[in-house]
């Protein structure tokens, strides 16, 4: 699943290439790859499929390809692996008129006036159990209160934590509903910047999208639920709070920074067992098993007694407006969020109910704090909230980032909510 990409620079982009592509002649069409669908002269339908994935995760957007052309004679799915230049050529072929039939998606402010709305075809669909899926993820492709993408796949967020550095400072375990108070405690008991050793690490330059569920979790936010105003919101006494949590551990050399420029990334650092614990999603479980890391997991820290929030980060499969093959497109969707696909797909959770259960995930002690969590991951992101949070997040992070390097969160998020109060009007 992808993790996030930069949405500043790719709304830039879909502003320039769908103003070139409103001068540009039909012939055009063809130059964003692929052919058009429909059937060729063989009488095989073809349908365009464009994933963000490579490597292992592409091998098996093949295969769910594949199966489902084994279940439909007389049609060849076209896997596009866009890559990490996924956004570029995505929206290179909607300025074209000519995009994928099929695509992952995760942006629907950006992109959904050209994906085609795929309730209509749910409601006639007698098959399509949508009370299997996990709700909430539904929050994320909808828009206008109609539904642009079938979750394909998500994450939330949780700690990690080194078993042997734990054991070796004969410290217990976290359990889930521990606090920021006892957090601070254990990650100060395990640092040792003498031997470069830290309870945690924190990124130089936080996505603030991930920041929400840390300030959700102590009842702040960076903008309001109207998405109209961020003075009070983002400035809050809450969301001060929380942000300084950070750089408050940061300044105690409780946790060191990572995976900034030429720096080893927290997944590598924590593998190497130079910090105690690390925050990320499900991506690198796999990865810290096949280091042999003796790896737990637990819920987020809550603030008192405040329930801990959280955050998701979720990709959807969407049908084009432009597409020639609607129809055969939301049989593609249907299967991709079907059992059987979601089965076969690794680098993400499931998004059903059912495959969960049938699956025992919840009783899996390192997956199940990621469902907890998404149980709890009831808030609406502010990037859905209004069409400037481009504008707005500008001023945000370079508050958050500051904040990591020891300024004051308190002076910096006034300034950021002062500066961002013109997007809101």
């Amino acid at each position: 699943m992808r993790k996030k990409l930069n949405i500043i620079a790719m709304v830039l982009l879909l502003a320039s290439v769908f103003s070139l592509a409103a001068c540009s002649s039909d012939s055009s069409n063809n130059a964003a790859g692929g052919k058009e669908g429909g059937k060729n002269e063989k009488g095989t339908s073809t349908l365009r499929f464009a994933t963000w994935d490579s490597g292992k995760e592409l091998q098996i957007q093949q295969k769910i390809a594949k199966s489902f052309e084994e279940k439909h004679p007389g049609v060849k799915v076209q896997v596009e692996a866009y890559g990490d230049g996924f956004d570029q050529k995505l929206a290179a072929s909607f300025g074209a008129k000519n995009p994928p039939d099929v695509m992952y998606m995760w942006n629907f402010p950006a992109y959904y006036q050209s994906l085609e709305p795929l309730d209509s075809y749910i409601e006639g669909d007698s098959e399509m159990d949508m009370d299997d899926f996990y709700q909430g993820l539904f929050n994320y492709s909808r828009m206008d209160g109609k539904i642009y993408g079938m979750p394909s796949g998500f994450t939330t967020r949780a700690i990690y934590y080194n078993k042997d550095l734990f054991d070796a400072a004969n410290i217990p375990y976290p359990k889930d509903g521990w606090t920021w108070d006892d957090f601070k405690k254990i990650a100060k008991k395990l640092s040792d910047p003498s031997k470069k050793q830290y309870g945690f690490g924190v990124v130089p330059e936080p996505d603030t999208y991930d920041l929400q569920g840390l300030v959700w979790s102590n009842g702040g936010s960076f903008i309001s639920e109207d998405g109209k105003k961020v003075e009070g919101h983002m400035n809050s006494p809450e969301t001060i709070e929380a942000i300084q949590v950070l750089g408050d551990l940061l300044k105690n050399k409780s946790a060191v920074l990572v995976g900034g420029k030429n720096q080893q990334s927290g997944d590598d650092i924590f593998k190497a067992g130079k910090i105690a614990m690390w925050e990320s999603g499900i991506w690198p479980l796999a990865g810290f098993k096949d280091a042999g890391i003796n790896v737990g997991t637990v819920e987020v820290p809550q603030f008192g007694d405040k329930p801990a929030k959280g955050i998701i980060a979720t990709s959807a499969v969407s049908i084009a407006k432009d597409s020639k093959n609607k129809d055969l497109a939301y049989e593609f969707v249907k299967f991709y969020s079907s059992p059987e696909a979601i089965k076969m797909r690794t680098s993400d959770l499931p998004v059903r109910i059912s495959v969960v259960k049938e699956m025992n995930m919840e009783q899996d002690p390192l997956v199940s704090p990621f469902y907890k969590m998404l149980e709890r991951s009831d808030n609406t992101p502010a990037f859905l909230l209004n069409e400037n949070w481009n504008e707005i997040n500008r001023n945000l992070s370079a508050a958050v980032n500051a904040v990591m390097l020891g300024q004051d969160a308190k002076s910096l998020l006034n300034k950021a909510a002062k500066d961002s109060e013109k997007y809101t009007k």
